[in-house]
Protein backbone atom coordinates (compact mmCIF):
# COMPACT_ATOMS: atom_id res chain seq x y z
CA UNK A 1 0.00 0.00 0.00
CA UNK A 2 3.10 2.00 0.50
CA UNK A 3 3.34 2.83 -3.07
CA UNK A 4 0.02 3.57 -3.39
CA UNK A 5 -0.28 6.10 -0.67
CA UNK A 6 3.12 7.42 -2.07
CA UNK A 7 1.80 8.52 -5.64
CA UNK A 8 -1.42 9.20 -4.97
CA UNK A 9 -0.59 11.88 -2.82
CA UNK A 10 2.17 13.60 -5.16
CA UNK A 11 -0.78 13.57 -7.49
CA UNK A 12 -2.94 15.22 -5.72
CA UNK A 13 0.17 17.78 -5.09
CA UNK A 14 0.40 18.33 -8.60
CA UNK A 15 -3.26 19.39 -9.82
CA UNK A 16 -1.62 22.89 -11.28
CA UNK A 17 0.00 19.82 -14.02
CA UNK A 18 -3.21 18.44 -14.65
CA UNK A 19 -4.83 21.72 -15.08
CA UNK A 20 -2.00 23.19 -16.93
CA UNK A 21 -2.84 20.40 -19.54
CA UNK A 22 -5.80 19.86 -21.71
CA UNK A 23 -8.56 18.16 -20.07
CA UNK A 24 -10.30 16.36 -22.68
CA UNK A 25 -13.98 15.80 -22.14
CA UNK A 26 -14.54 12.36 -20.63
CA UNK A 27 -17.82 10.63 -19.29
CA UNK A 28 -16.30 7.90 -17.01
CA UNK A 29 -18.25 4.80 -18.15
CA UNK A 30 -21.10 4.06 -15.70
CA UNK A 31 -19.82 0.81 -13.34
CA UNK A 32 -22.12 -2.24 -13.21
CA UNK A 33 -24.74 -1.97 -11.26
CA UNK A 34 -24.65 1.48 -11.76
CA UNK A 35 -28.18 3.98 -13.16
CA UNK A 36 -28.44 5.11 -16.49
CA UNK A 37 -26.27 8.38 -17.40
CA UNK A 38 -28.89 11.76 -17.50
CA UNK A 39 -31.89 10.31 -15.81
CA UNK A 40 -34.07 12.86 -13.22
CA UNK A 41 -33.87 13.04 -10.31
CA UNK A 42 -37.38 11.38 -9.61
CA UNK A 43 -35.75 8.64 -12.06
CA UNK A 44 -33.20 7.96 -10.03
CA UNK A 45 -35.71 8.07 -7.18
CA UNK A 46 -37.30 5.04 -9.10
CA UNK A 47 -34.08 3.15 -9.21
CA UNK A 48 -33.05 3.41 -6.13
CA UNK A 49 -36.19 2.55 -4.93
CA UNK A 50 -36.74 -0.42 -7.05
CA UNK A 51 -33.27 -1.56 -6.31
CA UNK A 52 -34.07 -1.74 -2.59
CA UNK A 53 -37.20 -4.04 -3.70
CA UNK A 54 -35.05 -6.33 -6.61
CA UNK A 55 -32.57 -7.00 -3.20
CA UNK A 56 -35.65 -7.80 -0.83
CA UNK A 57 -36.36 -10.67 -0.04
CA UNK A 58 -39.81 -12.24 -0.35
CA UNK A 59 -41.29 -14.05 3.01
CA UNK A 60 -44.02 -16.42 2.93
CA UNK A 61 -46.52 -14.31 4.23
CA UNK A 62 -45.73 -11.86 1.26
CA UNK A 63 -46.62 -14.37 -1.51
CA UNK A 64 -43.05 -16.50 -1.36
CA UNK A 65 -43.43 -20.48 -2.79
CA UNK A 66 -45.51 -22.56 -2.47
CA UNK A 67 -42.90 -23.28 -5.02
CA UNK A 68 -39.78 -20.95 -6.28
CA UNK A 69 -36.37 -21.27 -7.09
CA UNK A 70 -35.19 -17.59 -5.28
CA UNK A 71 -36.52 -15.27 -2.46
CA UNK A 72 -35.46 -12.08 -4.29
CA UNK A 73 -34.66 -10.87 -7.76
CA UNK A 74 -31.02 -10.31 -6.98
CA UNK A 75 -30.24 -13.82 -5.52
CA UNK A 76 -30.53 -15.01 -9.20
CA UNK A 77 -28.87 -11.41 -10.75
CA UNK A 78 -26.08 -10.42 -8.46
CA UNK A 79 -23.07 -10.99 -9.79
CA UNK A 80 -20.69 -8.33 -10.27
CA UNK A 81 -23.39 -6.43 -8.98
CA UNK A 82 -27.10 -6.00 -8.34
CA UNK A 83 -28.87 -6.78 -11.28
CA UNK A 84 -26.02 -8.86 -13.27
CA UNK A 85 -26.17 -12.32 -13.92
CA UNK A 86 -26.20 -15.65 -11.55
CA UNK A 87 -23.79 -18.72 -10.95
CA UNK A 88 -26.74 -20.59 -10.04
CA UNK A 89 -29.13 -23.00 -13.05
CA UNK A 90 -32.27 -23.25 -13.79
CA UNK A 91 -34.03 -26.59 -14.98
CA UNK A 92 -36.43 -27.02 -17.75
CA UNK A 93 -38.21 -29.74 -19.32
CA UNK A 94 -40.64 -31.36 -21.24
CA UNK A 95 -41.40 -34.18 -23.44
CA UNK A 96 -39.83 -34.14 -27.15
CA UNK A 97 -42.03 -34.56 -30.21
CA UNK A 98 -42.43 -38.24 -31.61
CA UNK A 99 -44.65 -38.72 -35.30
CA UNK A 100 -47.08 -36.20 -35.00
CA UNK A 101 -47.09 -35.64 -31.87
CA UNK A 102 -45.59 -32.34 -31.07
CA UNK A 103 -43.25 -31.33 -28.25
CA UNK A 104 -45.13 -31.10 -24.90
CA UNK A 105 -44.00 -28.90 -21.89
CA UNK A 106 -46.16 -30.99 -19.87
CA UNK A 107 -47.92 -28.06 -18.44
CA UNK A 108 -50.34 -30.44 -16.55
CA UNK A 109 -47.32 -31.74 -14.38
CA UNK A 110 -45.82 -28.56 -14.10
CA UNK A 111 -43.56 -27.29 -16.88
CA UNK A 112 -41.77 -26.72 -18.40
CA UNK A 113 -40.09 -24.88 -16.02
CA UNK A 114 -38.82 -27.09 -12.46
CA UNK A 115 -38.84 -24.67 -8.95
CA UNK A 116 -36.36 -27.06 -7.15
CA UNK A 117 -37.29 -25.00 -3.81
CA UNK A 118 -40.73 -25.13 -1.61
CA UNK A 119 -42.56 -23.43 1.52
CA UNK A 120 -43.15 -27.41 2.74
CA UNK A 121 -41.50 -30.24 1.62
CA UNK A 122 -44.72 -31.66 1.22
CA UNK A 123 -45.09 -29.60 -1.92
CA UNK A 124 -41.48 -30.30 -3.39
CA UNK A 125 -41.95 -30.16 -7.20
CA UNK A 126 -39.53 -32.85 -9.09
CA UNK A 127 -39.45 -33.55 -13.20
CA UNK A 128 -41.61 -35.85 -13.68
CA UNK A 129 -41.14 -39.53 -15.35
CA UNK A 130 -43.05 -38.67 -18.74
CA UNK A 131 -40.02 -35.89 -19.25
CA UNK A 132 -37.32 -36.92 -21.75
CA UNK A 133 -36.40 -33.85 -22.74
CA UNK A 134 -34.27 -31.65 -19.91
CA UNK A 135 -31.70 -28.42 -20.03
CA UNK A 136 -30.40 -26.42 -17.85
CA UNK A 137 -30.66 -22.17 -18.19
CA UNK A 138 -27.98 -19.91 -17.12
CA UNK A 139 -28.98 -16.68 -15.61
CA UNK A 140 -27.99 -13.47 -17.97
CA UNK A 141 -27.27 -10.05 -16.80
CA UNK A 142 -29.84 -6.99 -16.91
CA UNK A 143 -28.01 -4.33 -17.32
CA UNK A 144 -29.29 -1.94 -20.17
CA UNK A 145 -32.65 -3.37 -20.18
CA UNK A 146 -34.27 -0.37 -20.79
CA UNK A 147 -32.33 0.28 -23.99
CA UNK A 148 -32.94 -3.09 -25.17
CA UNK A 149 -36.58 -2.75 -24.72
CA UNK A 150 -36.39 0.60 -26.70
CA UNK A 151 -35.45 -0.68 -29.75
CA UNK A 152 -37.84 0.32 -32.33
CA UNK A 153 -39.34 -2.66 -33.08
CA UNK A 154 -38.97 -1.70 -36.90
CA UNK A 155 -35.14 -2.38 -36.45
CA UNK A 156 -35.60 -5.55 -35.30
CA UNK A 157 -37.84 -6.72 -37.83
CA UNK A 158 -35.98 -5.29 -40.64
CA UNK A 159 -32.60 -7.88 -39.16
CA UNK A 160 -35.22 -10.42 -40.02
CA UNK A 161 -36.49 -9.16 -43.81
CA UNK A 162 -32.76 -7.80 -45.01
CA UNK A 163 -29.92 -9.61 -42.83
CA UNK A 164 -26.62 -8.59 -42.91
CA UNK A 165 -25.57 -12.46 -44.32
CA UNK A 166 -26.24 -14.57 -46.65
CA UNK A 167 -25.72 -17.44 -44.29
CA UNK A 168 -27.88 -16.48 -41.56
CA UNK A 169 -31.87 -16.36 -41.65
CA UNK A 170 -33.04 -14.50 -37.98
CA UNK A 171 -36.97 -14.46 -37.16
CA UNK A 172 -38.59 -12.44 -35.02
CA UNK A 173 -40.25 -14.01 -31.98
CA UNK A 174 -43.64 -12.00 -31.91
CA UNK A 175 -45.27 -12.11 -28.32
CA UNK A 176 -47.82 -10.25 -27.03
CA UNK A 177 -46.91 -7.99 -23.65
CA UNK A 178 -48.05 -9.75 -20.57
CA UNK A 179 -49.51 -5.76 -19.95
CA UNK A 180 -51.63 -5.92 -23.31
CA UNK A 181 -51.06 -4.23 -26.96
CA UNK A 182 -50.08 -5.66 -30.06
CA UNK A 183 -47.54 -8.30 -30.37
CA UNK A 184 -44.35 -7.22 -30.37
CA UNK A 185 -40.48 -8.59 -31.23
CA UNK A 186 -39.54 -10.36 -28.25
CA UNK A 187 -36.44 -9.24 -26.65
CA UNK A 188 -35.35 -11.08 -23.96
CA UNK A 189 -34.60 -14.71 -22.91
CA UNK A 190 -32.93 -17.12 -24.13
CA UNK A 191 -35.93 -17.89 -26.75
CA UNK A 192 -36.39 -14.28 -26.75
CA UNK A 193 -40.23 -15.04 -25.61
CA UNK A 194 -40.62 -12.03 -23.44
CA UNK A 195 -40.70 -8.88 -24.77
CA UNK A 196 -41.10 -6.08 -22.49
CA UNK A 197 -39.07 -4.89 -19.26
CA UNK A 198 -42.60 -5.19 -17.07
CA UNK A 199 -43.77 -8.32 -18.62
CA UNK A 200 -40.12 -9.98 -17.64
CA UNK A 201 -40.69 -8.92 -14.01
CA UNK A 202 -44.42 -10.09 -13.60
CA UNK A 203 -42.96 -13.38 -15.10
CA UNK A 204 -40.09 -13.71 -13.04
CA UNK A 205 -42.24 -12.62 -10.04
CA UNK A 206 -44.31 -15.67 -10.47
CA UNK A 207 -42.32 -18.48 -11.75
CA UNK A 208 -38.81 -17.49 -10.04
CA UNK A 209 -40.50 -16.50 -6.74
CA UNK A 210 -44.23 -17.56 -6.30
CA UNK A 211 -45.36 -13.58 -6.19
CA UNK A 212 -48.85 -13.43 -8.16
CA UNK A 213 -49.71 -9.87 -9.66
CA UNK A 214 -51.93 -8.30 -11.46
CA UNK A 215 -50.65 -9.62 -15.10
CA UNK A 216 -50.19 -13.49 -13.71
CA UNK A 217 -52.67 -14.06 -10.77
CA UNK A 218 -53.15 -17.74 -10.93
CA UNK A 219 -50.41 -19.53 -8.73
CA UNK A 220 -48.30 -22.07 -9.86
CA UNK A 221 -49.20 -25.75 -8.23
CA UNK A 222 -46.64 -27.91 -7.87
CA UNK A 223 -46.43 -30.64 -10.83
CA UNK A 224 -49.58 -28.98 -11.63
CA UNK A 225 -51.06 -31.01 -8.40
CA UNK A 226 -54.06 -28.79 -7.13
CA UNK A 227 -54.55 -30.06 -3.86
CA UNK A 228 -51.35 -29.65 -3.33
CA UNK A 229 -51.53 -26.04 -4.13
CA UNK A 230 -54.48 -25.76 -1.48
CA UNK A 231 -52.78 -27.20 0.93
CA UNK A 232 -49.53 -25.40 0.64
CA UNK A 233 -50.77 -21.37 -0.59
CA UNK A 234 -52.98 -19.99 2.34
CA UNK A 235 -51.90 -16.04 0.52
CA UNK A 236 -54.55 -14.48 -1.58
CA UNK A 237 -54.25 -13.62 -4.83
CA UNK A 238 -52.74 -11.83 -6.34
CA UNK A 239 -50.35 -11.61 -3.49
CA UNK A 240 -48.58 -8.57 -5.56
CA UNK A 241 -50.17 -4.90 -4.49
CA UNK A 242 -49.16 -1.42 -4.28
CA UNK A 243 -47.16 -0.04 -2.15
CA UNK A 244 -47.64 3.62 -0.17
CA UNK A 245 -47.03 5.44 -3.49
CA UNK A 246 -49.10 3.29 -5.46
CA UNK A 247 -46.12 1.06 -6.90
CA UNK A 248 -46.54 -2.77 -6.95
CA UNK A 249 -43.66 -4.38 -6.36
CA UNK A 250 -43.40 -5.32 -9.92
CA UNK A 251 -43.34 -2.22 -10.97
CA UNK A 252 -40.45 -1.32 -8.59
CA UNK A 253 -38.46 -4.24 -10.18
CA UNK A 254 -39.37 -2.91 -14.04
CA UNK A 255 -37.53 0.80 -12.79
CA UNK A 256 -34.84 -0.78 -11.38
CA UNK A 257 -34.19 -2.79 -14.19
CA UNK A 258 -34.76 -0.25 -17.29
CA UNK A 259 -33.07 2.45 -15.90
CA UNK A 260 -29.67 0.12 -15.21
CA UNK A 261 -26.87 1.28 -17.36
CA UNK A 262 -25.21 -0.33 -20.01
CA UNK A 263 -22.30 -2.67 -19.30
CA UNK A 264 -19.15 -0.96 -19.85
CA UNK A 265 -16.39 -1.73 -23.04
CA UNK A 266 -12.78 -1.05 -22.12
CA UNK A 267 -10.89 0.18 -24.40
CA UNK A 268 -13.58 1.73 -26.08
CA UNK A 269 -12.36 0.92 -29.39
CA UNK A 270 -9.08 0.31 -31.54
CA UNK A 271 -8.16 -3.42 -30.37
CA UNK A 272 -6.41 -5.67 -32.98
CA UNK A 273 -9.75 -8.49 -32.33
CA UNK A 274 -12.41 -6.07 -33.45
CA UNK A 275 -12.03 -6.25 -37.28
CA UNK A 276 -11.37 -10.08 -36.49
CA UNK A 277 -14.84 -9.90 -35.17
CA UNK A 278 -16.59 -8.89 -38.47
CA UNK A 279 -13.57 -10.81 -40.51
CA UNK A 280 -14.86 -14.32 -39.37
CA UNK A 281 -18.80 -13.00 -39.36
CA UNK A 282 -19.55 -12.70 -35.74
CA UNK A 283 -21.81 -9.47 -36.57
CA UNK A 284 -23.96 -11.17 -38.89
CA UNK A 285 -26.24 -12.03 -35.90
CA UNK A 286 -24.45 -10.46 -33.05
CA UNK A 287 -25.43 -7.06 -34.43
CA UNK A 288 -23.42 -4.26 -33.23
CA UNK A 289 -25.14 -1.02 -32.88
CA UNK A 290 -27.97 -0.08 -32.57
CA UNK A 291 -30.46 3.42 -31.92
CA UNK A 292 -33.03 3.54 -29.53
CA UNK A 293 -36.12 5.07 -30.05
CA UNK A 294 -38.06 8.36 -28.69
CA UNK A 295 -39.29 7.13 -25.27
CA UNK A 296 -40.43 9.02 -22.38
CA UNK A 297 -37.27 8.71 -20.53
CA UNK A 298 -34.94 11.04 -22.12
CA UNK A 299 -31.91 8.74 -20.81
CA UNK A 300 -33.43 6.13 -22.86
CA UNK A 301 -34.20 8.12 -26.13
CA UNK A 302 -32.19 7.81 -29.09
CA UNK A 303 -28.65 6.56 -27.45
CA UNK A 304 -26.48 4.57 -29.70
CA UNK A 305 -25.60 1.40 -27.79
CA UNK A 306 -23.64 -1.74 -28.69
CA UNK A 307 -25.23 -4.83 -27.34
CA UNK A 308 -24.15 -7.31 -29.82
CA UNK A 309 -26.72 -9.62 -30.58
CA UNK A 310 -29.67 -8.76 -33.19
CA UNK A 311 -32.54 -10.60 -30.57
CA UNK A 312 -33.67 -12.84 -33.43
CA UNK A 313 -34.13 -16.48 -32.97
CA UNK A 314 -31.86 -18.60 -34.82
CA UNK A 315 -31.18 -22.78 -35.47
CA UNK A 316 -28.15 -22.91 -33.37
CA UNK A 317 -27.57 -26.28 -30.92
CA UNK A 318 -30.83 -25.80 -29.02
CA UNK A 319 -31.92 -27.14 -25.95
CA UNK A 320 -34.88 -29.14 -26.43
CA UNK A 321 -37.34 -26.81 -25.04
CA UNK A 322 -40.64 -25.30 -27.23
CA UNK A 323 -41.66 -21.69 -26.03
CA UNK A 324 -44.03 -20.05 -27.83
CA UNK A 325 -43.10 -19.79 -31.89
CA UNK A 326 -39.62 -20.97 -30.49
CA UNK A 327 -38.56 -24.13 -31.69
CA UNK A 328 -36.37 -27.25 -30.04
CA UNK A 329 -33.52 -26.07 -32.02
CA UNK A 330 -34.08 -21.66 -31.69
CA UNK A 331 -32.36 -19.87 -29.51
CA UNK A 332 -32.38 -16.15 -29.23
CA UNK A 333 -28.74 -14.30 -30.51
CA UNK A 334 -27.14 -13.65 -26.94
CA UNK A 335 -26.08 -10.28 -26.21
CA UNK A 336 -22.04 -10.35 -26.01
CA UNK A 337 -21.84 -6.99 -23.63
CA UNK A 338 -20.53 -8.14 -20.31
CA UNK A 339 -19.34 -10.94 -21.46
CA UNK A 340 -16.42 -10.86 -19.38
CA UNK A 341 -18.00 -10.57 -15.99
CA UNK A 342 -19.57 -13.90 -16.61
CA UNK A 343 -16.63 -15.59 -19.01
CA UNK A 344 -15.26 -17.58 -16.09
CA UNK A 345 -18.19 -18.52 -14.32
CA UNK A 346 -19.68 -20.53 -17.68
CA UNK A 347 -21.01 -19.46 -21.34
CA UNK A 348 -23.69 -20.64 -23.82
CA UNK A 349 -27.36 -21.26 -22.90
CA UNK A 350 -26.53 -24.43 -20.02
CA UNK A 351 -23.55 -22.80 -18.65
CA UNK A 352 -21.40 -25.97 -20.17
CA UNK A 353 -18.89 -23.29 -21.98
CA UNK A 354 -17.05 -23.75 -18.33
CA UNK A 355 -14.07 -25.31 -16.66
CA UNK A 356 -11.31 -22.90 -17.44
CA UNK A 357 -10.16 -19.65 -17.61
CA UNK A 358 -12.28 -16.82 -18.52
CA UNK A 359 -10.63 -16.76 -22.06
CA UNK A 360 -10.61 -20.63 -22.27
CA UNK A 361 -14.19 -20.58 -22.04
CA UNK A 362 -14.91 -18.05 -24.48
CA UNK A 363 -12.89 -20.16 -27.28
CA UNK A 364 -15.07 -23.11 -26.06
CA UNK A 365 -17.91 -21.33 -26.30
CA UNK A 366 -17.10 -20.39 -30.12
CA UNK A 367 -16.32 -23.98 -31.08
CA UNK A 368 -19.69 -24.84 -29.70
CA UNK A 369 -21.72 -22.58 -32.23
CA UNK A 370 -22.69 -25.24 -34.92
CA UNK A 371 -25.68 -25.03 -37.70
CA UNK A 372 -26.92 -21.41 -38.47
CA UNK A 373 -23.72 -20.30 -37.55
CA UNK A 374 -21.40 -22.94 -38.42
CA UNK A 375 -19.87 -21.15 -40.88
CA UNK A 376 -18.89 -18.42 -38.54
CA UNK A 377 -17.21 -20.80 -36.20
CA UNK A 378 -14.80 -22.40 -39.29
CA UNK A 379 -14.03 -18.87 -39.94
CA UNK A 380 -13.23 -18.52 -36.21
CA UNK A 381 -11.12 -22.35 -36.21
CA UNK A 382 -9.11 -20.84 -39.46
CA UNK A 383 -7.45 -18.01 -38.11
CA UNK A 384 -3.68 -18.30 -36.37
CA UNK A 385 -3.33 -18.94 -32.83
CA UNK A 386 -2.66 -14.63 -32.40
CA UNK A 387 -5.88 -13.99 -34.56
CA UNK A 388 -8.54 -16.03 -32.37
CA UNK A 389 -6.25 -14.74 -28.78
CA UNK A 390 -6.82 -11.26 -30.47
CA UNK A 391 -10.54 -11.35 -31.26
CA UNK A 392 -11.07 -13.62 -27.70
CA UNK A 393 -8.85 -10.11 -26.08
CA UNK A 394 -11.67 -8.17 -27.86
CA UNK A 395 -14.48 -10.10 -26.51
CA UNK A 396 -12.79 -9.56 -23.36
CA UNK A 397 -13.18 -5.68 -23.30
CA UNK A 398 -16.80 -6.00 -23.55
CA UNK A 399 -17.62 -5.95 -19.47
CA UNK A 400 -14.13 -4.27 -18.49
CA UNK A 401 -14.68 -1.57 -16.44
CA UNK A 402 -11.86 1.39 -17.04
CA UNK A 403 -8.89 0.92 -14.56
CA UNK A 404 -10.01 -1.87 -13.41
CA UNK A 405 -7.30 -3.91 -13.80
CA UNK A 406 -8.22 -6.86 -11.15
CA UNK A 407 -11.87 -7.28 -12.92
CA UNK A 408 -13.92 -6.93 -10.00
CA UNK A 409 -15.94 -4.55 -11.33
CA UNK A 410 -14.34 -1.33 -8.73
CA UNK A 411 -11.47 0.55 -8.86
CA UNK A 412 -9.65 0.28 -5.25
CA UNK A 413 -6.13 0.62 -4.36
CA UNK A 414 -5.48 -2.59 -4.68
CA UNK A 415 -5.83 -1.97 -8.51
CA UNK A 416 -3.47 1.36 -8.56
CA UNK A 417 -0.83 -0.99 -6.30
CA UNK A 418 -0.71 -3.55 -9.41
CA UNK A 419 -1.02 -0.54 -12.34
CA UNK A 420 1.94 1.06 -10.14
CA UNK A 421 3.93 -2.47 -9.40
CA UNK A 422 3.62 -3.22 -12.89
CA UNK A 423 5.29 -0.27 -14.30
CA UNK A 424 1.95 0.84 -16.26
CA UNK A 425 2.13 4.45 -15.30
CA UNK A 426 4.33 5.81 -18.15
CA UNK A 427 3.93 9.58 -17.57
CA UNK A 428 2.71 11.92 -20.31
CA UNK A 429 3.77 10.36 -23.84
CA UNK A 430 5.55 13.19 -25.26
CA UNK A 431 7.14 11.98 -28.30
CA UNK A 432 3.68 10.86 -29.46
CA UNK A 433 5.34 7.11 -30.03
CA UNK A 434 2.11 5.28 -28.18
CA UNK A 435 3.64 4.09 -25.24
CA UNK A 436 0.37 1.75 -24.94
CA UNK A 437 -1.75 0.68 -27.60
CA UNK A 438 -5.45 -0.56 -27.27
CA UNK A 439 -4.22 -4.52 -27.04
CA UNK A 440 -1.95 -3.64 -23.65
CA UNK A 441 -3.18 -4.98 -20.73
CA UNK A 442 -2.11 -1.16 -19.67
CA UNK A 443 -4.52 0.29 -21.63
CA UNK A 444 -7.46 -0.39 -19.45
CA UNK A 445 -5.94 3.00 -17.43
CA UNK A 446 -5.36 4.90 -20.49
CA UNK A 447 -9.22 5.95 -20.58
CA UNK A 448 -8.60 8.66 -23.01
CA UNK A 449 -6.85 6.53 -25.25
CA UNK A 450 -3.56 8.88 -26.17
CA UNK A 451 -1.15 6.01 -25.67
CA UNK A 452 -0.14 6.62 -21.75
CA UNK A 453 -1.01 6.24 -18.44
CA UNK A 454 -0.27 10.25 -17.38
CA UNK A 455 -1.19 12.40 -14.84
CA UNK A 456 -4.71 13.66 -16.73
CA UNK A 457 -5.79 9.52 -16.83
CA UNK A 458 -4.59 9.59 -12.81
CA UNK A 459 -7.17 12.32 -12.06
CA UNK A 460 -10.03 10.20 -13.59
CA UNK A 461 -8.77 7.22 -11.86
CA UNK A 462 -9.89 9.22 -8.89
CA UNK A 463 -12.66 9.71 -9.94
CA UNK A 464 -13.53 6.58 -10.50
CA UNK A 465 -12.26 5.06 -7.53
CA UNK A 466 -14.98 3.43 -5.65
CA UNK A 467 -13.42 1.26 -3.12
CA UNK A 468 -12.73 -2.29 -1.97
Amino acid sequence: MIPFMRITMAMLLSSSQIAAQALPQIELQPFPGDPLVGLTAGELDRFEKGGIEFESNLVIAEGLGPIFNESSCGQCHGLPASGGFGSSVVTRFGKAASGPNPFDPLDGLGGSLLQDEAIDILCGEVVPPEADVTTLRITPHLFGLGLIESIEDADILGLQSNPPHPAVAGVVHMVTPLEGGAPKPGRFGWKAQVATALSFSADASLNEMGLTNRLLVTENAPNGDLALLALCDAVPDPEDGPDIEGFDRIDRQTDFQRFLAAPPQTPRSGMSGEPIFSQVNCDACHVVEFTTGTVAESALSNVTFSPYSDFLLHDVVGDGIVQGAASESAMRTAPLWGLSQRAAVGLLHDGSATGGTAESNIHTAIMAHDDEAGFSQLAYAALDVLQQNQLIDFLMSLGQSEFDFEGNSTVDEFDWFFLYALGYFTGPDVAGTGLITPDDDSAVADVDQDGDFDLVDFGYMQRAFTGP
